[in-house]
């Protein structure tokens, strides 16, 4: 009997249906998921539009490829420029965000000819081999992972960037808010600095909007917050609420020409008709908007519970940070309050839900954080006491 590759820790619980912000297991259970999949639920489990826009396609023409007019394509590209405020960037798609910073990476090296690659502490920008490169986790980087070519900055460093980004650098890459790096957010200065060094040196800079863009900031990309430019961003995660997408936008300082970019799935019929679907949903619903509300509600909740390190975060990317290790207290909104949470690191809860999300759900997660703090901090006294 064939095995699955065993590299996943995997909780006993069997998902087989959702809805908006809930899932049910195989017995029927009810979980509320304030993780949506890594942020890949970004309008919402099975939303109505998005599940009768793939359906309608599924039974028109699922897939070809990228030798014939795909009008799927072009209208996810106008509406995404719109939305995004990005109308005059051009769009490449692909599968995933490691895809997407592969070609993000590889498109600023055919644009300065260079090789040389400035990255930030506790970056993750993916797994394939010039994104794991760029990924500060050595654990996952092989040795035919060549990274001879990349620097490590500190982030939100602005001296050691202005020392760093060269003439010989090729392309800076940040994420404008670390995800698995424990919800660290980039300063505006910080940023900024990079932008106007970026420009001085001939470095392309390329924003990773993964996990941090499509909405789940507050706005399209949080980068826009510190009111700079990105020459490339890439986009994956929620672009397709759970059917594989990513893609990059491009500025216009870039030329394209036959063969300089390629992929086989990449911006197939349903691909883009979930990507439209998403783009749609967030627009009318004012998806963006309500993350911007509820970051702060989430936010403001956990500040009235305390007992944090530190809260980082905007809007529905959201990390907190204790002095002491999260499996236990994950394990507990999971197995006993029925809530689907993320971790970074051993000491940081991540939340990354839907950005449909309201205040309900919102109340029951903090209900559930303060009857775990309580009882964690009521048995720190009980040991207390017997010594």
């Amino acid at each position: 009997m064939a095995e699955l590759f065993n590299v996943y820790p995997l909780y006993d619980i069997e998902p087989t249906t959702a809805k908006g912000s809930y899932l049910w297991d195989a017995d029927g259970t009810r979980y509320l998921d304030l993780y949506g999949g890594h942020a890949v639920i970004s309008v919402g489990h099975t939303h109505p539009r998005y599940v009768k826009a793939l359906t309608d396609q599924l039974n028109k023409i699922s897939f070809y490829s990228n030798s014939v007019r795909i009008p799927q394509q072009q209208e996810l590209a106008d509406k995404l420029g719109a939305l995004s405020d990005h109308p005059d960037y051009a769009l490449f798609l692909c599968n995933s965000g490691a895809e997407a910073n592969e070609n993000a990476l590889k498109l600023a090296s055919f644009h300065n000819g260079r090789t040389k690659v400035v990255a930030f502490k506790k970056s993750f920008h993916g797994r394939t081999a010039g994104a794991v490169a760029a990924t500060d986790n050595p654990a996952i980087v092989a040795p035919i992972n060549y990274n001879q070519h990349v620097t490590f900055l500190p982030f939100n460093d602005s001296e050691a960037a202005l020392a760093g980004i060269t003439t010989d650098t090729c392309a800076v890459i940040i994420e404008g808010i670390q995800g698995v790096g424990g919800i660290q957010v980039a300063t505006d200065d910080f940023l900024q600095t990079l932008r106007k060094r970026c420009d001085e040196t001939g470095a392309v800079l390329i924003l990773d909007g993964v996990q941090c863009g499509y909405g789940r900031s507050g706005k399209f990309f949080s980068h826009q917050f510190s009111g700079i430019e990105a020459d490339i961003i890439s986009m994956a995660k929620g672009m397709g609420n759970g059917f594989p997408i990513g893609g990059i936008l491009i500025s216009p300082k870039f030329s394209a020409s036959y063969g300089l970019l390629g992929t086989t799935f990449g911006g197939n019929h349903l691909a883009c008709t979930a990507a439209v679907a998403v783009l749609d949903i967030m627009k009318d619903e004012g998806l963006m908007e309500n993350a911007a509300r509820m970051g702060t509600y989430f936010m403001d909740g956990i500040r009235q519970i305390g007992g944090y390190k530190e809260l980082r975060g905007r809007g529905l990317m959201i990390g907190i940070e204790y002095d002491f290790p999260v499996d236990s207290l994950r394990k507990t909104l999971l197995f006993e309050h029925k809530q689907f949470t993320g971790v970074a690191g051993k000491t940081i809860i991540r939340l990354l839900p839907s950005l449909t999300i309201g205040v309900d759900e919102a109340d029951q997660f903090l209900e559930a954080l303060a009857n775990c703090l309580k009882r964690k901090d009521a048995m720190v006294d009980a040991k207390v006491a017997k010594i």
